[in-house]
């Protein structure tokens, strides 16, 4: 295992307070969405994770397509995240993308979103433990 970037931050408050990065890049207000009955003026764990998970597989995208020798185009990805509880208390997550992937044909698509699946990060580290699902589309 080779280490590659360490990122650091620091929460005060947990959910109703402020998380910082050690470089100042992140300095955000934490809420309780409003659906939850919290005030709803500060982004929330979720978002961030939506955020996260996102830029990483549209880059994931953009990297198994280039070592395909192929150009995704301006690759987007629209993402929701749903916390939920189980049917035995605990949480879970629940990821839903549209990934749309214009410079890719219906032929190179699903190679492209496999291998994008295969490298990136977050669905390394959530695999059997956030239920993941993507709607894909091509230039076609």
């Amino acid at each position: 295992m080779k280490d590659l970037y360490v990122a650091r931050t620091h929460v005060e408050q947990g959910r109703d307070g402020v998380v910082r990065s050690d470089d100042g890049q992140l300095d955000v207000r934490l809420a309780f969405p409003a659906a939850l009955g919290g005030s709803g003026q500060g982004t929330n764990p979720e978002q961030l994770f939506a955020a996260g998970f996102s830029a990483c597989f549209a880059s994931a995208v953009r990297f198994a397509a280039g070592q395909k020798k192929l150009d995704a185009g301006a690759v987007t990805v629209d993402t929701e995240v749903t916390l939920f509880v189980r049917e035995d208390g605990r949480y879970g997550l629940r990821a839903d993308f549209a990934v749309k992937a214009p410079g890719l044909s219906t032929d190179d698509v699903d190679a492209v979103i496999a291998e994008a699946k295969r490298i990136c990060a977050y669905t390394n580290a959530t695999a059997g433990h956030v239920e993941t699902r993507f709607l894909v589309s091509s230039s076609d």
